[in-house]
């Protein structure tokens, strides 16, 4: 309720109640609080994903404020299609894992801010990574053997020192 309240952007959060109380009547609850779906424990991991995926699409959020239909990415001959999960570069289609897609479409959206590794995970999975984690750094790695001319001498995925990366929004 205190989150309905406050009115603006706050009140459109999306919010899925993950509780323990699985009676119809705290369901009901739930819902007449505020809540946009309820879900009690315990509880299947994919029917959680499915869930968020169905709240935010009713809110118009999925795919990071994208609904379907929305254009392409374009950063010149660099093309990335949300709809399609597809990324081309000139002619060629580039290989990448849902992850690394996921990781390639959080950094293009935010196209020439510097992203620390946490703001990436973040962005990517919703949860802060761990004290040593440098996956990203291996993801980043791969995802520029896939987009760059040269892996080596990158020109659209760039390292700060010390801070992160940036995803340069002037390419080619």
């Amino acid at each position: 309720r205190r989150i309905r309240a406050l009115g603006g952007e706050a009140a459109r959060v999306p919010l899925l109640m993950l509780t323990a109380k699985g009676d119809p009547m705290d369901r009901i609850i739930g819902l007449e609080m505020g809540a946009d779906d309820y879900l009690p424990k315990p509880f299947e991991p994919r029917e959680l994903l499915a869930r968020i995926r169905a709240v935010l699409r009713r809110r118009g959020d999925a795919n990071h404020g994208a609904g379907p239909g929305t254009p392409a990415l374009r950063f010149g001959s660099m093309e990335i299609d949300r709809d399609a999960r597809t990324v081309h570069v000139g002619e060629r289609l580039c290989e990448l894992t849902s992850y690394q897609f996921d990781l390639l479409l959080a950094m293009a959206e935010r196209a020439g801010r510097v992203l620390t590794r946490d703001q990436i995970m973040e962005a990517v999975r919703g949860r802060e990574l761990e004290a040593f984690d440098r996956s990203i750094d291996v993801h980043i790695g791969r995802i520029r053997n896939a987009i760059e001319v040269d892996s080596k001498d990158p020109k659209r995925i760039l390292t700060v020192r010390g801070v992160g990366y940036v995803f340069a929004k002037q390419q080619d």
